[in-house]
This record gives structure tokens, C-alpha cells and sequence, in this order.
């Protein structure tokens, strides 16, 4: 999933991948990671976000796509909801 969370991979698929049943594979992620795997998905999502947004200067346009969010609106409320502020508000050096 490291590997892969850019893509918009169906959890059945990355169930599959480990050889369990989609309950078997979200009950045993969430014993690991203390989250679902599609919590954890979206905070990795919206983490790399962050870091492509702050520190390399991208701009939330250009951002949302290449860390997995289909729509724009909602990765700016999704990244709003998780860091606090518009991601059009977060720039390098703030």
C-alpha cells in the first residue's frame, strides 16, 4: 500500500494481493496501523499532499491528482478537515 497509494487500488485488490478476505485484511490493518486501511489511506494521501504543497511548492491544482483525490473540492476539504487550514492557504516557508 506505501508503494501504491497514490493509485485508486479497490481494498479488495490489495486484499487479494496478501491472500486474505477483505474482513480478514481490514480487521488484521487495523490491529498494525490502529486505523482502517482506508483512514489510513487518506492520511497518507493528504500527508504527502502537505509536503508536496509546503515544501516543494506545488500548487493544490496540480497536487490533488497526483496523490490519488479525484476531485478537488473534496481534497480541499478533506486537507482542510485534517490540517486546519485551505490547502491554497499553505505554502513553502508557512
Amino acid at each position: 500500500m506505501i508503494r501504491s497509494f497514490t493509485f485508486n487500488v479497490e481494498m479488495k485488490q490489495f486484499a487479494y494481493l496478501t491472500g486474505r478476505s477483505l474482513a480478514t485484511f481490514k480487521r488484521d490493518f487495523e490491529k498494525i496501523f490502529h486505523r482502517s486501511p482506508g483512514r489510513w489511506l487518506h492520511q497518507k494521501r493528504l500527508a504527502q499532499a502537505d509536503y508536496l504543497i509546503r515544501e516543494k511548492g506545488k500548487k493544490p491544482s496540480d497536487v490533488y491528482l497526483e496523490v490519488g483525490f479525484e476531485d478537488l473540492s473534496h481534497f480541499s476539504f478533506a486537507f482542510k478537515k485534517e490540517f486546519g487550514k485551505a490547502p491554497s492557504l499553505v505554502g513553502a516557508g508557512t
